[in-house]
């Protein structure tokens, strides 16, 4: 049984935390993109060398490279039963890029997890985050911008995806497990197995 999933939702709607939560229920990878720069540039692969370039500059990773990455990191062996994407596809060039890595594999995409959050929920946990790990440049500004980011450049991937009937759209307020729970149940409603 094949489990490949996505994520999506804003920052502060704990899809870092119920990422790792459902790939350990259906046994298969969850694959962060901020993790897997991380690993590359560790291992000083040839793609990680040029990742930590770039934002050694300050900028942007561009989408072929972010691609690239994340085409490398599903080609591992432990992502051939399947794989959480959690931070990618981000926008509409990265859902074309990921369509073309999955067709040319044979494969699909199960399920698309949209963890649903108010606006106003997002910025007060990423505030009282903020506060818990001493990160003052975590203004309400601050937060605000990156949030018009997210509607602007990654909510339309979920127009893409809810057009192929993908998107399980998910309440994301309620306790870790409430919410975990209610992820597992609309994902065996669409026919997908949890392990053990």
């Amino acid at each position: 049984m094949t489990a490949r999933l996505l994520i999506v939702g804003p920052q502060g709607s704990g899809k870092g935390t119920q990422g790792v939560r459902i790939a350990e229920a259906f046994g298969v990878p969850a694959i962060s993109t901020g993790d897997t720069f991380r690993a590359a540039i560790r291992d000083q692969t040839p793609l990680g060398v040029e990742v930590k370039a770039i934002i050694e500059a300050g900028n942007l990773v561009p989408d072929e490279v972010t691609s690239a990455v994340v085409r490398e990191r599903l080609a591992q062996d432990d992502a051939a039963p399947g794989f959480l994407l959690d931070g990618y596809p981000r926008n509409l060039g990265q859902v074309n890029d990921l369509d073309a890595f999955l067709e040319s594999r044979d494969e699909q995409l199960d399920a698309v997890i949209e963890l649903s959050v108010p606006r106003q929920e997002s910025i007060d946990r990423l505030i009282t985050r903020a506060a818990e790990q001493g990160r003052t440049d975590d203004t309400a500004e601050v937060i605000a911008h990156r949030l018009s980011i997210y509607e602007n450049e990654t909510a339309p991937i979920l127009g893409v995806y809810g057009e192929r009937g993908l998107v399980v759209s998910i309440d994301g307020v309620g306790t870790l497990d409430e919410i975990t729970e209610r992820i597992v149940t609309a994902l065996v409603a669409r026919g997908l197995t949890p392990q053990g």
